[in-house]
This record gives structure tokens, C-alpha cells and sequence, in this order.
């Protein structure tokens, strides 16, 4: 079985998970297809860049300047469900949106059903979800580990207005989960990484 481990040291988010996995292995063509079949009218880049000296891939949403739309989880459930891709990465993403739901009811005190998915159900936020799930199964993972979390610190701008970090979301996805925080006082664990994570990892440590 091929497992992937995702190694947090500077936190997670949607699209640094979706770039690792393509500097994994992951076929860009066959991920970025995948996501061309939401039809969500965005385009989607693989860059090479450098960090620390060290080469990476970027993966990028461009929008194009088109409005965020505000959307509840049927209807990104919806949009998931009816996309050409295999059905484990369907599962994995809509279990992914699910697990994100939870929470944000949770710390809104609504309602799953009634959570409006602000910045998470904006295009960029469905693309990483669903592309890191279509990548995990591009690569044939079998199962996904996790290192302690690096959440990061201070506060950071929300819809909501200025929150501490970690986000209350992201605090409620990971609890229970080895975090801990190291480095400069931003946000380094964003909610949608921390979902990933969370529903995806057999295991942390």
C-alpha cells in the first residue's frame, strides 16, 4: 500500500497540499481536467517556484475577476457528485466538505444546513479541496498520515472580521490533533487545510 504523509511543518492549506501532491507525482493535465469538469468557469496554473532554495509547485485558481459566490454544502455536494471524476476522490471531497460543515456550524451555532461557505465555498476553496482529493487518487494513495500541525499565531482577517489563529474552525477541525505553533505570528493552518487533514489522515505524528 503507498501511503502519503503530509509533513506540516509550516502548516497546510488547500493549495499547498494540491501542489505537494503534484510535485508527488501527481499528472497536472489529469488533476487540472478534472477540475475543468465542475465547470465553475475558472482557469487553473502549475508554476514552478522556490522557497528556501528549495523548487516547488504553486498551483493557482484564476477567476478572472468573477464574483465570489456564497454557497451552501448541498450545493457544493451537488456540484461534486455530478463531476466526471472517480468516486473516491468524490467520497474523500464530499466527506471533506462535510467534516468543514460541521464545524462551521459548530462556531456559528447553526445549523449545518443553514452554514453559507464564505471564503471555503469560493472557487479556489472547491478547486483545492477537490484537486487534493483527485490528486490522492492519481497517486493511488491507500492512506494518508499527518505530522503535528504548525497552526501559527496572531490573529487573522476573516468575513467575520479579525479572528485569532488558529481560525475557530480550523481549532475545531483539528481538536484532539498534536498542534502546536512555531515561527511568525500569522496564519499558517487554514480551515480547509485543517479539514483535509483532518478527515483524510489515518493517523498524526
Amino acid at each position: 500500500m503507498r501511503i502519503a504523509y503530509l509533513d506540516a511543518f509550516s502548516g497546510i492549506s488547500g493549495d499547498m497540499t494540491v501542489g505537494a501532491l503534484l510535485d508527488a507525482g501527481a499528472p497536472s493535465e489529469a488533476l487540472i481536467d478534472a477540475l475543468k469538469s465542475l465547470d465553475m468557469g475558472a482557469r487553473f496554473e502549475v508554476e514552478k517556484t522556490r522557497r528556501g532554495g528549495v523548487t516547488a509547485s504553486k498551483f493557482r485558481v484564476i477567476t478572472d475577476g468573477q464574483p465570489q459566490t456564497h454557497r451552501h454544502l448541498k450545493h457544493i455536494l451537488g456540484m461534486i457528485e455530478k463531476a466526471p471524476i472517480a468516486d473516491r476522490a468524490k467520497h474523500n471531497a464530499s466527506n471533506v466538505f462535510r467534516r468543514l460543515g460541521d464545524a462551521e456550524a459548530r462556531v456559528h451555532g447553526v445549523p449545518v444546513e443553514k452554514v453559507h461557505f464564505h471564503e471555503v465555498g469560493a472557487v479556489d476553496s472547491i478547486a483545492d479541496i477537490v484537486g487534493a482529493c483527485v490528486a490522492l487518487d492519481l497517486l493511488d494513495i491507500g492512506e494518508v498520515h499527518t505530522s503535528a500541525i504548525n497552526v501559527g499565531s496572531g490573529t487573522v482577517h476573516t468575513e467575520h472580521g479579525m479572528l485569532p489563529v488558529p481560525a475557530p474552525a480550523t481549532a475545531a477541525l483539528l481538536e484532539g490533533k498534536p498542534i502546536y505553533a512555531r515561527g511568525p505570528a500569522i496564519e499558517l493552518t487554514t480551515p480547509t487545510g485543517a479539514a483535509l487533514a483532518a478527515t483524510l489522515s489515518a493517523g498524526f505524528g
